[in-house]
């Protein structure tokens, strides 16, 4: 190269370096002080972008072991407790319902003996009626001979079934004890079973 241009080139540069010393004395040009905070803050910024980058999530926490063992038993039980009730309600329908059997063959025993009852009942009036007619007919002394002898209840039941003008003909044909026995039954009967002195009347 030519000496001319080694001196042209300083020249230049030097133009240059002096150009920048007289911008950096420049009251508006920023120095490196005040870009400090603008190169924190992105420091900052990008710190911030590593951090949550790399920042695990926080994991759900899953149930221990004894809770879901707890649990677990708690449906058991409950289930037991459910098949219980099940099996005491059958149980109780159960019970009414051979309860309600028994009803109604307990009422079906009660119509038949009612029935029976009723049945018992014709017959012994029936037999009654023939009796007192039987003794009705007879002559006061012929009937009162065989009454003097015959069971007490039998003769109440015929003199208490006739009426009082057949009966008193045969009353007074009676042995005054007898007779006095039978008026007393009779009058005892009349009253409540707590009056009743069956017990004091002498044959």
């Amino acid at each position: 190269m030519r000496p001319i241009t080694f001196v042209l080139a300083g020249l230049a540069l030097a133009v240059v370096a002096k150009i920048g010393v007289t911008l950096m004395d420049e009251p508006g040009f920023p120095s490196a002080d005040d870009n400090a905070p603008f190169v924190s803050a992105a420091s900052a910024a990008a710190t911030d972008d590593d951090t949550s980058a790399t920042t695990p999530e926080p994991k759900v926490c899953k149930a221990p072991e004894e809770l879901l063992a707890s649990i677990q038993q708690e449906r058991d039980l409950l289930e037991a407790q459910k098949a219980q009730h099940a099996e005491r309600e059958a149980e109780l329908d159960l019970v009414a319902e051979t309860l309600e059997v028994e009803q109604q063959r307990l009422a079906d025993l009660k119509t038949e003996l009612e029935a029976l009852l009723d049945k018992v009942k014709a017959a012994h009036t029936s037999d009654v009626d023939r009796l007192v007619a039987l003794y009705r007919n007879m002559k006061p002394k012929d009937a009162a001979a065989i009454m003097n002898d015959l069971d007490i209840e039998v003769s109440v039941m015929v003199l208490g079934t006739m009426n009082e003008r057949d009966a008193a003909p045969i009353m007074a044909a009676l042995t005054p004890v007898r007779a006095r026995a039978i008026s007393q039954i009779i009058l005892e009967r009349s009253k409540l079973p707590g009056d009743q002195r069956l017990g004091d009347i002498k044959l």
